[in-house]
């Protein structure tokens, strides 16, 4: 598999970039920002864009979606319980100080359980509310990996104190959602370093007893 990371954006937000050598068919997940430079990482490695994952419907991590479907034709996918957030986008753009994006009504909603495919490479929707109340990770089991939104960090976890937080919802989605998983797969988080399932259980001060 190929897998590119690229930070995006003044909140320097992870943009993975996801394809399969074979087919040369690809996932973006959270191109929040630098649109220019994520089709050149694509062009790169001669990809085509097959689905555009938002983990969440922060700007930082949907602000760029739109324009990339228009670029790539590639639809979008983000959790509808989102939908209020992207309702408030010129609010979320404020706080920034940031022109308010365009962004685009998901062309499919990421339900818990759904298998996100492209020739060669699967991965399954895992419903994590808490930093919002439509997060999601997506899961590659078969690359013992996950992309973890803004959920679980290097030795922390998601804010709540944004709209739609929920520090209860958040911490039960990490314990019931992410910490079940192998203490080897790797963990992509929306910002900063990556860590792995067991780190996080073993030693992150927000999810000790």
């Amino acid at each position: 598999m190929i897998h590119e990371i690229l930070t995006v954006g003044p909140l320097q937000c992870n943009c993975s970039i996801l394809g399969d050598e074979n087919s040369r068919e690809a996932i973006v997940v959270d191109p929040g920002d630098d649109i220019p430079r994520i089709i050149a990482v694509l062009a790169t490695h001669g990809l085509t864009v097959k689905k555009i994952i938002i983990t969440h419907a922060h700007i930082d991590h949907i602000a760029g979606a739109h324009r990339l479907k228009q670029l790539t034709g590639a639809p979008i996918l983000y959790n509808q319980h989102d939908l209020p957030l992207v309702k408030m986008m010129d609010i979320q753009a404020s706080w920034l100080g940031i022109p308010s994006p365009t962004v685009s009504a998901p062309d499919d909603t990421l339900e818990d359980g759904k298998l996100i495919a492209v020739t060669g490479l699967t991965g399954s929707i895992l419903h994590t509310p808490g930093h919002t109340e439509g997060s999601v990770c997506l899961h590659i089991p078969t690359q013992s990996l996950l992309l973890a939104g803004d959920t679980l960090f290097a030795g922390s976890v998601g804010r709540t104190d944004l709209p739609g937080g929920n520090t209860r919802k958040l911490l039960s989605s990490i314990h019931e959602r992410l910490l079940t998983l192998p203490d080897d797969t790797t963990v992509i988080p929306g910002h900063g370093s990556r860590t792995t399932i067991g780190t996080e259980r073993d030693s992150n001060p927000f999810l000790q007893d």
